[in-house]
C-alpha cells in the first residue's frame, strides 16, 4: 500500500493494488502543466481512494486531471474509457516502489536539458508503457 498526500497534508490518498512502474513524459500537455517533464505512475481506480476534496479540470478531450485547489499539487490524471488512473510519484513521500523504467514523447523535450540515464527514450507514446495496471508483470516489484 501507497499512502500520501498533498503538499499541506490536506487530501490523503492510499493506493492498495498494483501499480505500474514509472514513465516520464516530455509531452507537450504535460510540459505546459508541469514546467519540465512528468513523472507517473498508475493502478486500478478502484484500487486508489481518496480522502479530501480534489478539484478536477477537462485537460483534454481525453483525460481530466485533479488537482489539490489550495496548494497546487497535481495529484491524478484520469484517461476517459480506461480503468486506470494515474498519480504522480512527486506526490508521494518516501520509498514508492516503482522506478522509472523509460521516456516518452523525448521529442518533444526542452532543449535546455539532456536525457542522460540510459533508460528507453521513445519519439512519441510507447502503448507498452501505458499497459494495463492489473497485469502483475506490471507491479512494482517487477524489475
Amino acid at each position: 500500500m501507497i499512502r500520501e498526500s498533498c503538499l499541506r497534508g490536506a487530501v490523503g490518498f492510499a493506493v492498495t493494488g498494483p501499480v505500474r512502474p514509472v514513465t516520464g513524459s516530455r509531452c507537450t500537455r504535460c510540459r505546459k502543466t508541469s514546467g519540465h517533464h512528468v513523472a507517473a505512475t498508475a493502478a486500478p481506480r478502484d484500487a486508489v481512494g481518496i480522502g479530501g476534496e480534489v478539484t478536477w479540470f477537462q485537460s483534454s478531450p481525453e483525460a481530466r486531471r485533479g488537482v489539490r485547489a489550495t496548494c497546487g499539487l497535481r495529484l491524478f490524471r484520469k484517461k476517459v474509457g480506461l480503468h486506470l488512473s494515474s498519480t504522480h510519484p512527486n506526490a508521494l513521500g518516501g520509498a514508492t516502489g516503482p522506478r522509472l523504467t523509460a521516456h516518452i514523447f523525448c521529442r518533444d523535450k526542452g532543449d535546455y536539458y539532456e536525457i542522460g540515464d540510459g533508460l528507453p527514450c521513445f519519439e512519441g507514446d510507447d502503448p507498452a508503457l501505458s499497459a494495463d495496471a492489473d497485469d502483475p508483470t506490471l507491479s512494482a516489484d517487477a524489475p
